[in-house]
């Protein structure tokens, strides 16, 4: 079987030119809330003649789809929805995302060729850390592994020794994790002299990580690391997956149209430019994405990959629009702060990030834990962004661990 799909650009240009025609016919017949989005803007089908024409078609957002809970964005009927997933609604609605058979066939065929990517085979044992909930992260690892054809251990979240255990027990060879929980494990492992012979790879999704820390999983597990890219929106996690060059995520660009626009002015961006990614699901049944504003931050690679792919990569994550911290004039994202944390010798695993917007700036607390002077930490920070914020030294275990994704921003704390 053919997990890595098409092997040129053509063959791409030519699903995506036919596939936006068809979505867009499909989404305006399907969909009353599609077809008054486009009507606004002055907009009908036969309008879109091609990928030149994408640019006059609407964005997508995440509060289009808050606003449509629980199914008025669907195209199918209520009868013909298997499953339903959706990410949290700790900030109003949640984002609920509808799938039927062809949606989870979908589905399945991406995420096999993500691991197939990573390196996962028939052969190999893929244990499953994400939950098996309306979080759609284990059910999206344990359906690539299914078609795939590779032994498959379920775990689910938490309970780390005993993830632990099968590791050992099972020989694990492949860990689909978020970073934060890997590191968890390797914590775990590290305190009961635990080493795991046979593991090779973990694939990580569901949050920004920097390079520091794949470096440090990487070292301390004795793997290859693989940062794999998704969304609740775009019917869960599979969309893109980095190669072993490590050089920018694969966008699956037979299932997704990718875009960089300006966040500020949604004028698009070309390849290079740093700016919000949008992606458009032609494939999807119950609820295609049309320009959906993923909110991350990232920029287009020109150079073709030497894996030989045909498929354009993004730059990894550096974080979410609205993560961008304004601290006295400096623009910075977590994420370049957690890169430095994790390269001064003496500093733990764990950091947490506490913000205080001050008439549209950011006042900044860093606390993390390790044996080192508060002082070095702050010169280091000083010399990279030229800001000094508060730094905290705690000791070892004083900031929570999570059995799933990091909380590792907090903002609005007084400070």
């Amino acid at each position: 079987m053919n997990f890595l799909g098409v092997s040129s650009r053509e063959e791409i240009t030519k699903l995506q030119e036919n596939g936006l025609k068809r979505i867009i016919d499909y989404v305006y017949n399907k969909n009353a809330i599609y077809r008054n989005k486009f009507e606004h803007v002055g907009l009908k089908p036969s309008d879109i003649k091609g990928l030149k024409d994408l640019e006059k078609l609407p964005f997508t957002t995440k509060q289009d789809l808050r606003d449509s809970y629980p199914f008025k964005m669907s195209c199918v009927t209520k009868e013909n929805i298997l499953r339903v997933h959706m990410s949290s609604g700790t900030t109003g609605s949640p984002v609920l995302h509808p799938y039927t058979r062809a949606d989870i066939d979908q589905w399945s065929t991406i995420m096999a060729r993500c691991l197939y990517a990573a390196g996962v085979r028939g052969n190999d044992v893929l244990q499953i850390t994400p939950s098996f909930g309306l979080f759609n992260g284990g059910f999206g690892f344990h359906y690539g592994a299914e078609r795939l054809g590779c032994m498959t251990v379920p775990a689910g979240a938490g309970n780390t020794k005993r993830q632990i255990k099968l590791i050992e027990d099972f020989g694990t060879t492949s860990l689909g994790s978020v970073a934060s929980y890997a590191i968890r494990i390797m914590e775990i492992a590290k305190e009961e002299g635990k080493d795991f012979p046979t593991l090779k790879r973990g694939i990580f999704g569901a949050e920004t990580f920097s390079d520091g820390l794949r470096r440090k999983i990487e070292d301390s597990l004795d793997i290859e690391s693989y940062d794999i890219y998704g969304m609740t929106e775009t019917g869960g996690i599979g969309c893109g997956i980095d190669c072993s060059y490590h050089d920018g995520i694969h966008i699956w660009e037979d299932h997704y149209i990718l875009e960089i626009i300006d966040p500020k002015t949604g004028e698009s961006l070309s390849e290079g430019e740093e700016g919000e990614v949008v992606l458009t699901s032609f494939t999807r049944e119950a609820l295609p994405v049309i320009r959906f504003r993923t909110g991350d931050i990232g920029s287009i690679i020109e150079d073709k990959c030497e894996c030989g792919m045909p498929y354009r990569k993004i730059s990894k994550i550096k974080g979410r629009v609205d993560d961008l911290l304004i601290i006295k004039g400096v623009n910075v994202y977590p994420s370049e702060i957690e890169h430095l944390l994790c390269n001064i010798p003496g500093i733990g695993n764990n950091y947490q990030i506490f913000v205080k917007e001050n008439n549209g700036f950011h006042d900044l607390m860093i606390q993390v834990e390790g044996d080192i002077s508060s002082i070095e930490i702050k010169k280091r920070i000083k010399e990279n962004f030229l800001i000094t914020p508060e730094v905290q030294v705690l000791p070892k275990g004083s900031i929570p661990r999570n059995e799933g994704k990091a909380i590792r921003i907090i903002k609005d704390k007084n400070i």
